[in-house]
């Protein structure tokens, strides 16, 4: 009897432990494959933290690099930098009148028509041109699509004001006038002023309002038939395209 229960009962312990060895390969060939599937989600989390990042600091970069400038003089001197997207991204104040005059403005982050007219209006910016003071406005950039359009949006914002000059720069000269102590348009004036004038300095300059340097040039050049004057017989209509001597000048409305 005792032999015969046992031979009844003999498969299903081995069905038992068939299963349990079943169970115990599957067990472990499931773990194995739920760590490959962690391992492989965090690495797609760190490709896409990796992507992200990547595009936060190109969109920075392409925000915050300046690919024009806008030297405004008069005396106050201020310098804006203008990104590819034709917004202000820094103001510098050249001198210490252009640097209180930029701390009572809010120009950054604005269009830099919306901020150039923000200047026009300052009504210390008003007050110098009623009496008769000289503003440049000079666009530096490499000459292309965006230098030309930014030069047409300022001779617009200038065209009501008299005695304003608009013209554009090449990039070099950013940096030869900074190393003189300049902002890029008293610069220019600068290089016309000392063609006539040879022993003139930068610090010389420096000091000097717009209207000075012109009637300097002036003076000087009444008196040398080949002295070159950016101001003399230009009217509107005339884009300021050129090199540093070229002389080539957009004005508003000269009433001096």
């Amino acid at each position: 009897m005792n032999n015969t229960f046992k031979e009844l009962f003999a498969p299903i312990r081995a069905e038992e432990a068939l299963k349990e060895r079943t169970r115990t390969f599957l067990a472990e060939k499931t773990r194995g494959y739920t760590r490959a599937d962690a391992e492989g989600g965090r690495y797609s989390l760190c490709a896409a933290c990796a992507c992200a990042l990547f595009l936060v600091l190109l969109g920075r970069w392409l925000y915050f690099t300046p690919t024009v400038e806008i030297s405004i003089d008069i005396n106050p001197s201020i310098e804006l930098g203008i990104n590819r997207f034709d917004q202000v991204i820094f103001v510098n104040g050249f001198n210490e009148d252009g640097q209180e005059l930029s701390s009572t403005l809010h120009l950054k982050h604005k269009n830099y028509t919306k901020a150039l007219e923000e200047i026009l209006h300052h009504g210390h910016i008003e007050a110098l041109l009623a009496g008769n003071e000289v503003m440049t406005i000079t666009v530096v950039g490499p000459e292309g699509q965006q230098a030309a359009k930014i030069l047409s949006g300022v001779e617009a914002c200038a065209a009501k004001q008299h005695n304003t000059y608009c013209y554009f720069a090449p990039p070099e000269e950013i940096a030869a006038a900074h190393e003189s102590g300049l902002s890029c348009g008293k610069y220019r004036a600068f290089l016309e002023l000392q063609q006539l004038d040879p022993s003139i300095t930068p610090e010389a300059v420096q000091g000097m309002s717009m209207r000075e340097i012109r009637e300097r040039i002036q003076l000087l050049g009444a008196g040398n038939a080949n002295g070159p004057s950016p101001y003399h017989g230009q009217g509107n209509g005339h884009h300021g395209y050129g090199g540093p001597h070229s002389g080539g000048w957009r004005g508003g409305r000269d009433e001096s």
